[in-house]
């Protein structure tokens, strides 16, 4: 049986028609099984959603308690059958509750892997390669200029800064959910133990990890005074950096988390000051060493450089496409939401 009669790009997404489920659609079907809780993937409107306990409670969270007919949380490792096909779920390191989703039928083994990484983070199961016959990777940042290094010594870059300039606030732009979150482990993991100050929009997702990790002293941003502030970091996101609410803060240093820093043009043209190299998705080298390392023949490529991942893979004796999914991408990199906090910082309550 070809891997396509088990799983196939649909114009809603990866569908599986022996089984009638969609992975990560995008727009409301009767069953979906999802791989994490950015909003790229994780939509509202679906009849039935299996996902991991983490990535149910995130949704709910983000898109309120009715955000599907019916759910069903599965742990890692856990076989479900539907159909005539098993689906497990297995860590991808992505963010808190992200998996692969192994599908298993008709002699086939198919992995899509949703986003994912191989760099250690204390906020999440940390990813396991799955062993299948085609599996299907992200190509977030495909090429070999992205090499995100060690995030440990970005923090230190903020720290250092931080001591160097004691009058000044840092604000660091970061996705609301997992990014926000690793930066606040990685803070607490080099020493910092000054309180931590969030935007709004932060908040309640920061409060669902820190009920699960010792993240420290949180704060909301817009409770303390412009003195307060001063030496502080706070964490917002990347669109907030920009808006009002930043005004609050004393002579301010830009800063913002992310593997797209690697390029100095993205961080010149969001006027970020100090840019920092944290990914929560796999560089060139991840890629090039996760792949392998699944023992896959076949490999499809999705939302990102996926023209020179396959070409890579080509090199190296594997077969290889792009699905040409359209609609996944920078998850979280939109308006801020309204919290109110850009209201108070209008109305002089800084």
């Amino acid at each position: 049986m070809r891997p396509e009669e088990l799983l196939a790009p649909s114009p809603v997404g990866l569908y599986c028609p022996a089984a009638g489920f969609h992975i990560d659609p995008l727009s409301a079907v009767d069953k979906a099984l999802i791989t994490h809780a950015h909003s790229d993937h994780a939509r509202a409107g679906h009849g039935h959603v299996l996902a991991t306990r983490e990535t149910l409670d995130i949704m709910r969270l983000r898109l309120g308690d009715d955000f599907a007919g019916a759910t069903q949380p599965v742990a890692y490792g856990e076989t479900a059958r539907l159909g005539d096909v098993t689906v497990s779920f297995h860590p991808a390191g992505h963010v808190l509750g992200s998996a692969q989703i192994l599908i298993e039928g008709r002699g086939q083994r198919i992995v899509a892997a949703g986003d994912f990484k191989d760099q250690a983070d204390p906020t999440c199961a940390p990813f396991v390669p799955v062993a299948c016959d085609v599996f299907i990777s992200e190509a977030t940042f495909a090429l070999p200029v992205f090499r995100h290094g060690d995030p440990a010594a970005e923090i230190q870059k903020l720290l250092r800064s931080a001591a160097l300039f004691p009058e000044r606030a840092h604000l660091v732009g970061a996705y609301a959910l997992g990014k926000a979150q690793r930066l606040i482990a990685l803070l607490r993991a080099a020493g910092y133990d000054r309180p931590i100050y969030l935007h709004g929009a932060l908040e309640s997702m920061t409060g669902y990890y820190a009920q699960r990790f010792n993240l420290g002293a949180l704060r909301p941003a817009r409770e303390a005074g412009k003195a307060e502030l001063a030496g502080a970091i706070a964490l917002c996101p990347p669109a907030a950096l920009k808006d009002l609410w930043a005004r609050r803060f004393p002579d301010p240093v830009t800063c913002f988390a992310s593997g797209w820093m690697r390029v100095r043009a993205r961080a010149r043209q969001r006027g970020v000051e100090l840019p920092l190299v944290i990914s929560d998705h796999c560089d060139w080298d991840g890629l090039t060493r996760v792949i392998p390392a699944t023992g896959a023949a076949e490999i499809w490529v999705t939302h990102g450089a996926e023209e020179a991942l396959v070409h890579w893979c080509g090199t190296q004796g594997l077969r290889a496409r792009p699905l040409h999914l359209v609609g996944y991408g920078e998850e979280e990199d939109g308006p801020v939401p309204d919290t109110g906090d850009s209201v108070q910082a209008k109305n002089g309550s800084a």
